[in-house]
């Protein structure tokens, strides 16, 4: 007898787990057919979604959300598209997408329709990520222009560095007496200290 099951996928900032389950269970899915993943969608490796394959027979059905629940890499979305329906023989309902549901419209024409849709919105979501990216670079390039700085600021060094990393030098005192005096971690000191000799430290 064919199942019916349903998949969840949440990242650590997402808050619709239980709006995903919501919508599953109005599908009649019991809680026992539901898997949920709590990790990025890059990519297809992830335990639930992999147990959950393993438990899909032919004429089985998978139910999401919608298609970014899924994954958010386009050719990965297109290839286990085609391992669902073609290799795992199961039929797909995406809920938000009408359209993404491979029960209905058997025929070659339902088949097409089904994955231009899908080719079309796994290409929109995967662009506008790029572009995100890209407008973040962006930003960032811009930001470094005004001379705005990332990272941890920079502490100045302590005004008696030079004099202790002079006699540490010459011998006088040891490294970690230096860094003492400094009042500074034995590995900051030394980093400064190779950095000062090779004239790369800023001493404000």
């Amino acid at each position: 007898m064919a199942e019916t099951y349903g998949y969840i996928r949440v990242s650590s900032t997402d808050q619709n787990e239980i709006r995903q389950r919501i919508a599953l269970e109005q599908q009649g899915i019991s809680s026992g057919h539901i898997f949920m993943d709590k990790m990025s969608g890059k990519d297809f490796q992830r335990p639930r979604y992999q147990a959950m394959l393993k438990k899909l027979r032919p004429g089985d059905q998978l139910c999401v959300t919608s298609i970014d629940r899924l994954g958010r890499n386009y050719e990965e979305i297109l290839e286990q598209w085609r391992v669902l329906t073609k290799e795992k023989r199961v039929d797909i309902l995406v809920l938000d997408m009408p359209l993404l549901d491979t029960r209905r419209d058997k025929n070659l024409l339902g088949t097409f329709i089904a994955d231009l849709v899908l080719q079309v919105l796994s290409f929109v979501a995967q662009n506008e990520r790029e572009n995100i990216r890209s407008r973040q670079a962006q930003g960032i390039a811009a930001a470094k222009q005004r001379g705005v700085r990332f990272g941890r600021e920079v502490k100045p060094l302590p005004d008696n560095f030079l004099e202790n990393c002079d006699l540490w030098l010459t011998g006088h005192i040891s490294g970690l007496e230096a860094a003492r005096r400094c009042r500074m971690p034995s590995s900051t000191f030394y980093r400064k200290a190779g950095n000062l000799r090779e004239g790369s430290v800023d001493i404000v």
